[in-house]
């Protein structure tokens, strides 16, 4: 089984704690997005992950590239790096990591999380994992039929076709049948505005006789802005609520009280302080005289005489005074 993540994306919408990590990099709960959602996939996939390939900028670093390779060796998989250098839709983001795609295939966006309850069936020839929502018209979604077999992919739809959302996480059973309909679309310029699209492809694989099922999940978490971000974070801490992983080694606290569920990482200070609930503090940080609740802040980070709520606190930045739902980006200082 091969697992290939495209994460190339700059994430716009998730400026500014973007301009200094990846998006993909950002901690939830005390463990980057990435890792979370390899963690998650390698638990459905029913059998052993041989490698992952994580696809990023050229400019992301060698410490994040270090990083991308503990995170698929904690797995027990191979970790491969690749490239791309422009954004030139979802299909040419997958064939830059074209030399891992054979075989079992599994395809997951990096900025999304999820929660599930069974095994996948890798005998079926494909499955694109989706999830009921109300509002579908920002998503593609999918139409079956009585049979349960996709049907169609819709994208966007103006007016209502199906509620099932796709979410940005595909098995193939012949990855390198995917791959020659990708490279189609490559060598013969075909485009949705601009864009190599994935879903041009499954609508080729689909008239060719591959029968796609949906694979459903019990709850869909988006990471693509700050708020949706943050509801990730307490949905994340509600499920691993009790368990050992979210608290860290040598934390201080004095006069003060943590609401369950909360993550605190190693050597945090926590005095004269209401911390939680859901509110994830990264390793170092230090607060003092604060209201905390439903918010993430990132490593080294100095709270003090504060009120925060609903926020994104980036790493190394300092508040003091009064401060209700911002989000702050690294190494700043806002003082009220």
């Amino acid at each position: 089984m091969k697992i290939i993540i495209p994460m190339a994306g700059k994430g716009k919408r998730m400026r500014p704690h973007t301009l200094t990590v990846p998006k993909p990099l950002i901690n939830i709960a005390g463990k980057p997005i990435v890792q979370r959602l390899v963690e998650d996939i390698t638990k459905v996939c029913g059998e052993k992950v041989d490698e992952i390939a994580f696809i990023i900028g050229s400019d992301f670093g060698k410490e994040v590239e270090e990083n991308l390779i503990k995170i698929a060796e904690s797995q027990g998989a191979k970790g491969t790096i690749c490239y791309q250098e422009k954004a030139l839709g979802t299909a040419h983001a997958i064939m830059c990591a074209k030399d891992s795609i054979t075989g079992k295939t599994v395809v997951a966006f990096a900025d999304t999380l999820f929660k599930a309850d069974f095994v996948m069936d890798t005998n079926q020839e494909g499955v694109i994992w989706v999830q009921g929502i109300e509002d579908p018209r920002q998503f593609g979604v999918v139409k079956l039929n009585e049979a349960g077999v996709i049907t169609d992919f819709v994208e966007k739809p103006e007016t209502f076709v199906s509620n099932l959302a796709i979410i940005g996480i595909y098995y193939f059973k012949d990855g390198d049948n995917l791959k020659k309909e990708l490279q189609y679309l490559l060598d013969n310029n075909i485009t949705e505005k601009g864009e190599f699209q994935l879903t041009n492809a499954l609508e080729n694989m689909k008239q060719k006789g591959i029968a796609f099922t949906p694979g459903k999940v019990t709850e869909w978490l988006d990471c693509g802005n700050k708020d949706a971000t943050v509801y990730t974070n307490q949905r994340v801490l509600e499920f691993e609520k009790g368990k050992p992983n979210l608290k860290g080694k040598n934390i201080v606290t004095e006069n003060s009280t943590i609401i369950e569920p909360c993550f605190v990482g190693d050597n945090v200070v926590i005095t004269n302080s209401i911390v939680g609930p859901h509110v994830s503090i990264g390793a170092g940080s230090k607060v003092s005289d604060a209201v905390l609740k439903n918010s993430i802040i990132q490593a080294n980070t100095k709270l003090s005489n504060t009120i925060i709520a609903n926020s994104m606190i980036g790493e190394g930045a300092e508040v003091k005074g009064k401060a209700l739902d911002i989000s702050m980006s690294d190494y700043t200082t806002l003082s009220l």
